[in-house]
């Protein structure tokens, strides 16, 4: 007979970035999640769970929160990370890897994402690339127009997805990069860092609006009703760490990302109502089951983690029990914690 195993098995954790944001829609929109019978399972989640870790940060930050959680659930932050990570983490490989590539490890890989830098009256705007309906075909042939633009200058180009192509050159080694997450739906100019080594992207960026600006690619797709690709944003850099693989136990829930970004407040609530009655549901049956659970909910400044609290006091159980009998849910109001984030 074999002794018992003494490993004890990782908590499950469900990570939701975007549950909040300090953006003027969205706090507006926050109000309408405290309307009785909204979030059911978020309200008990809340009600039961307790927060066990808050990592501060700002909304100013190069990493999103939620980035920042992930990798140290993939161990990037251990006693080799630099004592600033802050736009240091190497997400390029961890998207390289969902893509099914493979990056040469010996060398400092970003990622490069192709998009659309909006003209404004005072100042430029970058869309979301997800929104811009680039197809595989014409991402390849625009990778292929500005490749001569990179490659007389040392660097080496992949092609991912028709959203991502991946970039590696040595000046790239240490260079902070602000999020294409922090950066979508603002003006990049504020977001390319002064770093000494950004100068030749900089340039590169400068030239491939040239190179793009009256390309026959870009005059179909805006024959076309479609917005040009006029520029790229570089993030993500760093050489490939050993781990680019989320533990088995970590679930990202994503569902939030596109309609917060988007600004689309109607969308974002409907979102939250679909991740409430499905994984948030998910939460609560483990939590019924005995199982060992957290729930980290994100936002622009900070990451909030919760977990089963402590055994509550009498005084504790006897308010909720009245909470319970009388109709009232066991928070005050379900944003008291997200207009934290």
């Amino acid at each position: 007979m074999h002794p018992p195993s003494s490993v004890v098995a990782a908590p499950r954790h469900w990570v939701l970035p975007f549950a909040a944001s300090l953006s003027e829609p969205c706090q507006h929109a926050l109000p309408h999640l405290n309307k009785d019978g909204q979030l059911p399972n978020l309200r008990r989640l809340l009600g039961t769970l307790g927060v066990s870790q808050r990592l501060e940060g700002d909304e100013y930050a190069l990493s999103m929160p939620h980035e920042r959680v992930l990798a140290a659930e993939m161990g990037w932050l251990g006693a080799a990370a630099p004592a600033n990570a802050d736009g240091l983490l190497p997400w390029a490989a961890w998207w390289a890897a969902q893509d099914g590539l493979t990056l040469d490890p010996a060398l400092c890989w970003g990622l490069l994402s192709p998009g659309h830098w909006l003209m404004g009256r005072d100042h430029l705007t970058l869309l979301d690339p997800a929104t811009l309906g680039l197809s595989d075909a014409e991402s390849r042939s625009l990778l292929e127009i500005v490749r001569p633009l990179f490659e007389e200058d040392g660097w080496t180009l992949q092609w991912g997805t028709a959203q991502r192509w991946y970039a590696a050159h040595p000046s790239l080694e240490g260079l902070p990069t602000a999020s294409l997450d922090r950066v979508i739906g603002r003006n990049p100019d504020l977001w390319l860092t002064d770093h000494p080594q950004a100068r030749m992207v900089r340039r590169l960026q400068s030239e491939v609006q040239m190179l793009l600006y009256t390309h026959p690619l870009n005059e179909a797709r805006e024959a076309a009703g479609l917005a040009t690709v006029n520029s790229f944003w570089l993030s993500g850099c760093g050489q490939p760490p050993a781990n680019t693989a989320l533990p088995a136990s970590v679930q990202l829930v994503n569902d939030l990302r596109a309609p917060l970004l988007a600004d689309d407040m109607p969308l974002w609530l409907e979102a939250w109502q679909h991740v409430d009655a499905t994984v948030l549901k998910d939460v609560c049956t483990a939590l019924d089951a005995g199982e060992a659970v957290k729930l980290t909910l994100c936002g622009d400044r900070h990451a909030v983690t919760l977990t089963p609290a402590a055994a509550p006091s009498l005084g504790a159980r006897l308010t909720r029990t009245l909470r319970q009998l009388t109709g009232r849910p066991d928070t005050a109001r379900v944003t008291d914690l997200l207009e934290t984030l």
